[in-house]
């Protein structure tokens, strides 16, 4: 096998960069480097320029170095992305530095280097770029240079691909020191055109940001060709000893195991799961390697970051399908792993280093099945995975033409607990109310389901939309995602009467957020006929929708939140006619006072469990609502003696506070009930109808 399978073509356009500022060109080139996941991965890596511009107070022309900002992403960043410092003040830092010992106080004096006021705050990397004499700095982290970069014999490797134009330093913890570093070997080295940092990255540098960029690929490109070469007749990781189960049962796996451990790993908080079966992860699960190489962990510190300093292989057994047995040991398997990491943090703390973080693992590795990861919310879950297939693709390389080598235990320990990476955590904005839950939204394309949906989204939920409507679905997800991303949001076609369907959507929300928290069980018709004109199957119809589905709903989210053991939240969405009666509307009311029923009892039997249910009573929530188009409006505007136009009006004046209820108004009451704002209620029912005596609660 090999690291990669083409190289890396120029995407630079000359013609579009031909009126473009050097800043523009900086950030042209940054979002054409991280455009492509081989040449770095998501947040990793930095670009820079030097640019000379006149000063806000004098006038003169100064050198200003442009660097992207802590925590950017260059595939994505925009102008306001980068940071601006003076070069002179940068240089001047030198007569401040006290030695590698005080290195960290460095970074203190980076804001009084800003130029113009920037607000975005300069990253540890800024000396990396800052003393490397060229106007244009490339720093990436490629797989194909990190996989020269982690191996036992990486300098001679260096030297055997690359001659003298790629230089060489040993692993250095990124900071001012590894800045001077730079700089001495460029004075030094004056004809090199970059340097692998073992065990880190490849920094790339030009007087002119287009040659700058086509070096980068450049040398990417050798390191390609080079493992290409090496390894077309080496079997991956030792070859396969496990098969791959076909999708269908590996899916199926994952959806057994993942609210298993997810439970096991919320303790602090609610986490987010991601599942990948991609050929990459699945040659590496399944290889004989993959243990020993899996215990080393990984070796760029942007990979180990983000995925621990090392995964937890699960004993699956894909020849047995032993699914069962394995999670029954699932609780033992993972304290173990928590043991592990406590001792690992014991071994290597320091005096001043921060508490004992989750001791849980990230990345969870099934032979035979793919690899699951956990974080606090989906997109660092997605985030974290990408990050470790990036080490799968580093360590499939390094140990096929010589042997692989993670970081030293010590060193990992210290990138992971450094006193400026805890400061940074420490920065960031609290968690929204519902970060890290998942829920479960039926009737999710129509007005009340999708102002849930919405609703749940704005607190840092997760949300699962389910409708029988295909083409409705498809619209509230283009609509939904547009404002909260691609990740946050799924969509499942599911009849809420058919067993099998109902049981198939929450293993689909079992393996693309890893459970579900919240069930909102909003699926609904409404029909009007008086009683002798009432068929049976319209009867059978109304209490199928509503009220065996949302037995059938409400049964697969107490068997989900079971496993998980980690409490939840049911919201019925039933309706005032549930509590008073309606003319010309006996299977409706019959089938809403049944489903408010079933929450009471559901309350009664989920309480010991931590789940709780209770009940939105909406009233005459026409804006939106998919069951008032068509018949049911007709037959309403009938019974009532109006007209269509008048039937909102009608009922607006005949609540007692005199207002028409909105989608939204029903939204805030299914997030109370959601919420802990809520965490004392169960059993409970919330009116939204703006006022009705007769549907008073007794």
């Amino acid at each position: 096998m090999t690291t990669e399978t083409t190289q890396l073509a120029s995407l630079w356009d000359d013609a579009k960069a031909a009126n473009m500022s050097e800043p523009e060109k900086l950030l042209y080139r940054s979002n054409l480097l991280g455009s492509d996941k081989r040449v770095t991965n998501y947040g990793g890596g930095n670009t820079s320029a030097k640019v000379f511009q006149a000063d806000p107070l004098s006038g003169e022309e100064v050198e200003v170095l442009w660097v992207k900002g802590s925590g950017g992403d260059v595939g994505s960043i925009k102008m306001d992305g980068f940071s601006t410092l003076y070069m002179d003040k940068l240089r001047a830092l030198k007569g401040k530095y006290r030695g590698v010992e005080f290195e960290d106080e460095m970074v203190g004096y980076l804001p009084h280097c800003t130029f113009n006021l920037n607000p975005r705050a300069a990253s540890i990397d800024t000396p990396l770029h800052a003393y490397v004499p060229k106007a244009h700095v490339d720093h990436m982290h490629p797989d194909a240079i990190i996989a020269i970069a982690a191996t036992k014999d990486s300098k001679a490797m260096t030297k055997e691909i690359f001659g003298d134009d790629i230089g060489w330093l040993p692993w250095k913890k990124p900071g001012y020191e590894l800045g001077l570093w730079l700089e001495k070997f460029c004075l030094e080295n004056p004809d090199a055109k970059g340097v692998v940092l073992e065990s880190h990255g490849l920094f790339t540098w030009d007087d002119d940001a287009k040659t700058c960029y086509e070096l980068t690929l450049e040398i990417i490109n050798k390191a390609i060709a080079y493992f290409e070469e090496k390894t077309a007749d080496v079997p991956a990781f030792g070859g396969a000893v496990h098969e791959s189960l076909e999708t269908k049962a590996r899916r199926e796996v994952a959806a057994k195991l993942m609210p298993a451990i997810r439970g096991f790993v919320s303790g602090q908080q609610h986490m987010v799961g991601n599942f990948v079966d991609s050929d990459a992860v699945l040659e590496f699960v399944n290889a004989k390697d993959m243990p020993a190489l899996a215990a080393l962990g990984t070796s760029c510190p942007d990979h180990f970051l983000r995925t621990k300093i090392c995964p937890l292989v699960v004993d699956f057994d894909p020849a047995k399908n032993n699914i069962d047995e394995v999670l029954e040991g699932l609780e033992a398997q993972i304290a173990k792993y928590r043991e592990g990491y406590a001792a690992y943090y014991d071994r290597c703390k320091h005096d001043d280093s921060p508490a004992l973080r989750d001791p849980n693992a990230v990345v969870y590795l099934i032979p035979g099945v793919g690899m699951i990861t956990f974080a606090k919310d989906r997109a660092t879950a997605r985030i974290s995975g990408e990050f470790y297939v990036n080490a799968i693709n580093v360590m499939r390389g390094a140990s096929a033409v010589s042997e692989y080598c993670g970081l030293p235990e010590q060193e990992a320990f210290d990138i992971e607990y450094w006193l400026l990476e805890e400061a940074k955590l420490q920065r960031m904005p609290k968690p929204k109310s519902l970060a890290g839950q998942v829920a479960l939204v039926t009737g999710g394309a129509g007005g009340i389901g999708s102002a849930t949906a919405e609703r749940y989204l704005s607190e840092g939920a997760c949300v699962m939309l389910a409708d029988i409507n295909e083409d409705s679905l498809k619209a509230t997800y283009d609509n939904l995602t547009s404002r909260y991303g691609k990740d946050v949001v799924r969509t499942v076609v599911m009849n809420v009467t058919d067993e099998d369907a109902v049981a198939a959507a929450y293993a689909y929300t079992a393996v693309e957020f890893g459970g579900v928290d919240i069930l909102v069980s909003n699926a609904g018709i409404a029909s009007s006929a008086p009683v002798e004109e009432t068929t049976l199957d319209l009867w059978n119809k109304n209490m199928d929708i509503l009220s065996t589905g949302y037995f059938l709903v409400s049964r697969e989210a107490f068997k989900m939140m079971r496993v998980q053991d980690m409490g939840g939240s049911v919201v019925f969405v039933a309706s005032k006619n549930g509590l008073a009666a309606s003319p010309n509307a006996a299977a409706y009311c019959t089938a809403k006072a049944s489903e408010i029923h079933l929450a009471r009892c559901l309350a009664l039997e989920g309480a010991e469990a931590g789940i709780r249910v209770n009940v939105v009573n909406p009233d005459a929530v026409l804006r939106g609502s998919k069951i008032w188009e068509g018949e049911w409006l007709d037959q309403r505007a009938g019974t009532y003696g109006t007209d269509k136009e008048g039937l909102e009006e009608m009922y607006r004046n005949r609540s007692m506070l005199k207002r028409s209820v909105l989608p939204e108004d029903i939204a805030e009451a299914a997030y109370f009930f959601a919420s802990d704002k809520s965490a004392k209620s169960t059993g409970n029912i919330v009116n939204v109808d703006a006022g009705n005596v007769q549907a008073f609660t007794r």
